[in-house]
């Protein structure tokens, strides 16, 4: 019973189920490395999943339902910066105030443009990949392979490219140099010439962009669908992916994959064993607290992370 749980399609569909965390999670990294707290994740990310599956409709091409689903992304990062680097406003309180007009001002475009709350997408992500033409031609192993890796969206391809680029760009590239010490050491930056302020909007901005992709991917490539609050807890479990990986994109996206194959667990398991379905559903939210309880005393914050930059007037 558990061997037909756990098959090649299962790991497949815990990597799909990890994109849109492994992109909002990225999203946190890149915030919290120049020292903003970007808790709003969640509301950038039922936002954008709205908007990519309005765009889609509105447009007839899934392309620029995702590009709209990343633009209103960057735009809700950008009312974060503004309020809280520019105006220096508590952190926290931002991005729970984000996070409140998403879950209202989705479910009000909703009624005003669809007149419902649940919208099929009505165009799809195709699915690239390629096929063994022939089982004994390979072997199973070859073929689970396949299975797991070969036959997913693009999405979740350019995922890929994006943590492998960030690591990069975090640990490798003078930007990212400037990026963490924005968040480890303001002060000292700012003596070194680095505009503080400057990297902390690039920073949050980038967050934005990446719970944007996040929402669409939830609703376009995953779903098909839009309805009310269906991001459903991911941008917190993305902070927790975050926290877990430490801050650094590889750790992360393996964190969000950790969150996907419990997840994926929770979906397999639904209707093989005798156990209330509300049990079930219960698993990744499970992980998340253990995740953050293991990863007490563990894991560091970037040291100015939530604290407002105030320039020292000599």
């Amino acid at each position: 019973m558990f061997s037909s749980i756990i098959s090649p399609d299962f790991f497949a569909s815990a990597i799909r189920i990890a994109i849109p965390l492994a992109l909002a999670g990225l999203g946190g990294v890149y915030s919290e490395k120049s020292g903003v707290v970007n808790i709003g994740l969640e509301g950038m990310m039922l936002t954008s999943a709205f908007i990519a599956v309005a765009g889609t409709n509105f447009t007839k091409n899934v392309w620029f339902g995702i590009l709209f689903a990343v633009i209103i992304g960057i735009l809700l990062g950008l009312i974060h910066a503004i309020v809280s680097v520019s105006f220096k406003a508590n952190q926290i309180v931002s991005g729970v105030a984000i996070n409140l007009f998403a879950s209202g001002i989705t479910v009000f475009l909703s009624w005003l443009w669809f007149h419902e709350t649940q919208i099929m997408a009505l165009k799809n992500l195709p699915t690239w990949g390629f096929k063994v033409p022939n089982p004994g031609e390979a072997s199973s192993l070859v073929r689970g392979l396949i299975v797991i890796f070969a036959h997913h969206s693009p999405l979740v391809y350019i995922t890929l490219v994006i943590i492998i680029i960030s690591q990069i760009l975090i640990f490798r590239t003078p930007f990212g140099l400037r990026l963490r010490s924005v968040g480890e050491y303001p002060q000292a930056a700012d003596t070194l010439g680095i505009n503080v302020v400057q990297m902390r909007y690039i920073a949050v901005l980038i967050s934005g962009g990446l719970a944007g992709l996040a929402g669409s991917v939830l609703s376009i490539e995953q779903a098909h669908f839009f309805v009310k609050e269906m991001s459903g807890g991911r941008g917190f479990i993305a902070l927790a992916a975050m926290i877990f990986g430490k801050w650094t994109p590889f750790g992360t996206a393996a964190a969000a994959l950790l969150f996907g194959i419990g997840e994926a667990l929770a979906i397999r398991v639904q209707g093989v064993y005798t156990i209330p379905v509300q049990f079930i559903n219960m698993i990744p939210y499970l992980l998340a607290i253990l995740v953050l309880v293991g990863a007490i005393g563990r894991a560091t914050a970037p040291a100015a992370s939530g604290t407002p930059y105030e320039k020292e007037i000599s």
